[in-house]
This record gives C-alpha cells, sequence and structure tokens, in this order.
C-alpha cells in the first residue's frame, strides 16, 4: 500500500493503471448493462412486478408518498431508494457533485423519479446555509412528505442544521438526529459520556489535550497489561487506520510514536482501551425513540464484506437491547439511523456461540449518527419500508400489556430484521485486493506463495458466483457501471491532475482516504 512517504511517480502510476483497468473492463460491463436492460424489459424482476401492483387500481388503499434520500452515490443512499421505488413510491435522489460532469452513480438509477445535486458544505457558515437552503428548496420543490438522510460524516451536523429548519417550517418529517444530538453522538468523547451516563458499558476511554497528557495516561497504565488504541475526535484520513496498540515495548518508542500525532486544546484526542476479540457492528432506524429496523453484521476498520449476524443469535440480541435502551434514552424526539461499532472479549464471543441465551459484555468503540452500509442486507426486506413510514403516523403509546415483557428487553415491539439476507461485496474492490494486487506481489520474495495467490482467486470466484455486489441489481444496472467506469476514473485522474497523495478507498461509500 502506498502512503505519504511514497513517491508522487508511484501514486501517479496507481492512478493510470486503474483508469487503463476501467477502459479494459468497459466493453464486458457495457455487454451486462444491455443484456440486463433487455432482460428485465421481457421478464420483469421482482421488484418491478411489486411496484406495478401496488401502485395499479387493484390496491385501492395504497397512497404513494413522495421520499427524499440524499447519498444516493453511495451504496446505503441507492439501497433505500430502490425498496421506497419497489414500494410503489416516489423517489427523489440527491447528492454532491464537485464537477460539472455528473459523477454520482446513484442520479442515473431507475428508482429515481428525479435527482438533484447539491452544494457540498465544508464547514464554514456559508456553506452550511447554502447547503441547508438547497434542501429546504428541494423538498419544497417536490413536495417531499420524508427526507431519508443517507449522506456522509462531512455533511453530519449540517444535516441536522437541515432538519431542524425543513421540520420547523415545512410538514415534510426526517429521518435525522437534531445538530445537538448528532454532534453529542458522532464526537467520540461526548459519545461515551453520553453512554456511560444512561448506565450503558463503556470501554475504559480518556480524553487528552496535550502530548504530555497521553504519556500520562500511558504511564499509569504500566504494569496493568492495558493496552490503548489513540483516536483523533475529528475526522483526519491521515490517521484514521492507525491502529497501533500503546504502550509500546519502552517509552522511548511511545514517547516517539506520540510526538507523531498534533494534540492540542483545539485538535483534542482520546485514548481508548483495546479490547482483544472480534469487532461488530449494527445498523439500526430508530423512530420517536424505538428502535424499527435492526441489523447486525461482523465488522473491521475497512467493511467491504457484508455478511448479517443471525438475528436470534446471542451476539445480535445483546446488540438490539443495547441499542434499544440507547434509544429509550432519547425520547420521543429521537428519530434517525444509529450504528455502532463494538468489540468483544473473545471468551465472550466464543461463550455466546455455546450458549444463544447469554447476554454478551460489550464495549462501544463508536457510534455514527447515520445510515450505515449494512442497511443494503435490507434489500430483500419490503417490511423495511413500512418501519420508515411509522414516522409519518401518530405516535403509539407503548403496550402495558402482560406478554410486552417478552419482547426483547421489553422496551418494544420486535424490529424488522433482514429476510434472508445474502452476502455482499464489491467486485471492484475484491477484483484488486483479491486479484491484482496478490499477483503482482508474486515477484516480491516477501509477498504471499502461489498457493496463497491461488487461494485469493477462490476466494474473489467464490464471491463472484455465490454473493451479491452491492451496486449492481439486474433491474437497475447503470449505476454500478457509472461507478466504475465514470466517478472513480474520474477520482483518480483528479488525483492524478491536483498530484494529491490517496492510501485507499472505500467503494461502497465513494470515500478516497488522502495521505
Amino acid at each position: 500500500m502506498l502512503d505519504a512517504d511514497s513517491s508522487f511517480i508511484a501514486h501517479a502510476a496507481k492512478d493510470v493503471a486503474l483508469v487503463l483497468l476501467s477502459f479494459a473492463f468497459l466493453p464486458l460491463d457495457t455487454f451486462i448493462v444491455c443484456f440486463s436492460c433487455a432482460l428485465t424489459y421481457l421478464y420483469p424482476l421482482q421488484a418491478i412486478e411489486h411496484r406495478r401492483h401496488v401502485r395499479s387500481t387493484s390496491t385501492p388503499y395504497f397512497e404513494a408518498r413522495t421520499i427524499l434520500v440524499t447519498g444516493v452515490g453511495m451504496t446505503k443512499g441507492l439501497a433505500l431508494a430502490r425498496l421506497f421505488y419497489a414500494a410503489g413510491h416516489n423517489v427523489v435522489g440527491a447528492d454532491f457533485e464537485p464537477m460539472a460532469l455528473p459523477t454520482s452513480a446513484g442520479r442515473f438509477s431507475r428508482a429515481l423519479k428525479a435527482f438533484h445535486k447539491l452544494s457540498k458544505p465544508d464547514g464554514s457558515r456559508e456553506k452550511a446555509a447554502r447547503y441547508t437552503q438547497d434542501l429546504l428548496s428541494l423538498v419544497r420543490q417536490e413536495n417531499v412528505d420524508m427526507w431519508v438522510s443517507c449522506s456522509g460524516v462531512a455533511s453530519a451536523v449540517e444535516d441536522g442544521m437541515a432538519k431542524e429548519l425543513i421540520e420547523l417550517v415545512t410538514g415534510c418529517k426526517c429521518v435525522q438526529y437534531d445538530v445537538a444530538t448528532t454532534k453529542k453522538l458522532h464526537e467520540k468523547h461526548s459519545f461515551m459520556d453520553h453512554t456511560k451516563s444512561i448506565g450503558l458499558p463503556i470501554p475504559e476511554t480518556h480524553t487528552v489535550t496535550s502530548k504530555a497528557a497521553a504519556l500520562q495516561v500511558l504511564d499509569d497504565a504500566s504494569g496493568t497489561n492495558k493496552q490503548y488504541v489513540m483516536k483523533y475526535m475529528g475526522t483526519d484520513d491521515a490517521v484514521r487506520g492507525d491502529m497501533t496498540l500503546l504502550p509500546l515495548s519502552t517509552p522511548a518508542q511511545t514517547k516517539a510514536h506520540i510526538s507523531r500525532f498534533q494534540i492540542s486544546e483545539e485538535r483534542p484526542w482520546i485514548l481508548q482501551q483495546f479490547i482483544r476479540g472480534p469487532e461488530y457492528c449494527t445498523h439500526s432506524l430508530v423512530v420517536k425513540g424505538e428502535v424499527k429496523a435492526f441489523v447486525a453484521c461482523p465488522s473491521s476498520e475497512l467493511l467491504m464484506h457484508y455478511e448479517a449476524l443471525p438475528s436470534e443469535s446471542a451476539l445480535s440480541m445483546s446488540m438490539l437491547r443495547f441499542t434499544q435502551e440507547f434509544a429509550a434514552a432519547g425520547g420521543s424526539s429521537f428519530t434517525g439511523h444509529l450504528s455502532f461499532d463494538f468489540l468483544v472479549e473473545s471468551t465472550e464471543a466464543a461463550r455466546s456461540l455455546r450458549d444463544p441465551t447469554t447476554n454478551v459484555r460489550l464495549y462501544p468503540i463508536e457510534c455514527n449518527p447515520r445510515a450505515h452500509t449494512a442497511v443494503r442486507l435490507f434489500s430483500d426486506t419490503p417490511e423495511m419500508v413500512d418501519a420508515y413510514l411509522s414516522l409519518l403516523e401518530p405516535k403509539q403509546a407503548l403496550s402495558t400489556s402482560p406478554n410486552r415483557s417478552l419482547r426483547p428487553n421489553g422496551l418494544a415491539p420486535p424490529p424488522v430484521f433482514p429476510q434472508a439476507p445474502q452476502k455482499y461485496y464489491w467486485i471492484g474492490h475484491d477484483f484488486i485486493e483479491l486479484v491484482v494486487t496478490p499477483t503482482l506481489s508474486l515477484s516480491s520474495f516477501q509477498g504471499p506463495g502461489v498457493v496463497e495467490v491461488l487461494e485469493h482467486f477462490i476466494t474473489f470466484l467464490e464471491h463472484v458466483a455465490w454473493w451479491h455486489d452491492g451496486m449492481f441489481e439486474f433491474w437497475d444496472p447503470l449505476p454500478a457501471w457509472w461507478l466504475y467506469h465514470v466517478y472513480w476514473p474520474t477520482q483518480f485522474l483528479m488525483a492524478l491532475s491536483f498530484q494529491r497523495k490517496w492510501s485507499r478507498v472505500n467503494v461502497s461509500t465513494c470515500k478516497m482516504f488522502m495521505c
């Protein structure tokens, strides 16, 4: 992997190679798109047939709603847009496009009635005001009933500002938290403080605003066998992937490592206890303090393969109970997407496999108050749409019947879980990671051997044969084509033109991590 110390020539060669690779697969991918369109025309698939059925005169009680989905260029936004489309609703999509060229893959989705370009906020008041006004104008122009925010981390707070204004001056309902809640959940230290205040467990966490403070925490932990991970509270691609366990073997090495970071009152960090064990993530829809939809899956620092945990498993149920308690503490105004990253001690994870009724001890390490790509696991679950539309209904009082204690945690009716979810991958990512990179590494004496490379090839073929690509649908093939042959080539050419260095990309969220 190239980093900031790698020469620009090496980075440029990488950009050029990826653009050429896109051109090489252009004829094949174009054929697949044409074949898919012809197949769908001759044999309408389930999503199209269901939409035709609910919008026909045979279903007189159906009321089509206008749903605005932002972030449709990413897998998560597109997945939700497709769900609402298949359910018969009118879907308006919106996303950021920095250039005159229409680069957002979602704009060409069959699921969208219309697409609108949004101005991207940059942290300034002017751009935030413009972004908020763009969304308000869009809601009024399209007469939107509900806005489902699937925007990324760059506009988290601005989405909260837009939610407050839109619900104040229009009748549109927003699946988005307000500014205060978004900030509280988005920022690592305030999320930990809030979680602890409502009685839920957290790993040992220290906020540090100087290198001396960080070294003091690590020095105090000497002899306890505790290890910590240093995390920046804000967003910085250059340090996001650094999961170095501290302290290092000697105080001098630890001090040298800490000295690499810029730590100050204006740039605070946290030292978080490292829990040795598997990592999991969740995605949930929360409406008025109740968890309406939920899924959990194994996770990693850069998650590109999604496989849902069984909903009845001890791990999944424990994470659901945690999420329900967290959502209930937010009250009736707590509405939005809620995603957690959890660590589980290895012994606890093993125990959960032996005893499916055990309550697993969880260590939340991060909260994302926005949609997670794991929402793609709901693609074959039409009940998900009803969960969203419950926001447009009057608040129902929680049941007080004796049977209520049989529900998970006794808080609310069971949420919607994915129905027979498929396993998801992104073919562009896997082709590079499992085919191209291992093949190139054969020339290195320190790289993998032939047997290991063949194992990577077999894994790739298994994914192609049995898994489902995150962006591609037979009835809606153009977004995937546009992603690989317009969006990403454009990003690589821009990086080449402006001499930018990047270390990796997340195909599902369309994010490029700069060095």
